[in-house]
């Protein structure tokens, strides 16, 4: 099990390289987008003509990712949604490599509880690889990971008012 996690850029495109190697080997991928902004992403453009062997399915989606009181119940709706969706695919086996995109965000935010996570990761087939992704893992996640790895902001376009850009970014 991985956890990529940190305040820096990368955590989401470190799980998707995976699943690049994954694919290459003919290993079926499954990503599972709890907090994602746009629906209009690189990774679903690439799951769309991809087929069967790279699905993605996107939860909350909306264009403002900060959350907020108001947003907190669909939010929270979205998130079991996706939560039980994680956990079909994950112990069904079906894919070699399952990836729970923004679910440390889910967690952190208590859209999702972390000892169901911590089930989830013990009950999961040992053939199923498993990535976790998104801001402030909490630290029994990191505990339960064989690799765990932090992105650190040293530097990001966005502090010189620079946009996100299509196919780099998002």
């Amino acid at each position: 099990m991985h956890v990529y996690t940190g305040d820096g850029k990368g955590k989401t495109t470190a799980a998707l390289g995976t699943a690049l190697r994954a694919l290459g080997w003919g290993i079926r991928v499954c990503v599972v987008q709890f907090i994602k902004g746009y629906p209009d992403i690189g990774e679903a453009r690439f799951a769309a003509e991809f087929g069967e062997r790279f699905v993605l399915k996107q939860f909350a989606i909306d264009p403002c990712r900060a959350i907020d009181e108001a947003k907190v119940r669909q939010r929270k709706e979205a998130a079991e949604a996706a939560m039980a969706f994680a956990e079909q695919v994950v112990l069904s086996g079906e894919y070699g490599l399952v990836i729970l995109d923004e679910i440390n965000n889910a967690m952190h935010y208590r859209l999702i509880d972390v000892d169901r996570v911590l089930n989830l990761i013990k009950r999961k087939p040992a053939e199923v690889e498993l990535i976790l992704t998104g801001r402030n893992a909490p630290q029994a996640i990191i505990d339960a990971a064989d690799y765990a790895t932090e992105m650190r902001l040293l530097k990001h376009p966005f502090q010189q008012g620079i946009s996100a850009r299509k196919g780099i970014d998002y």
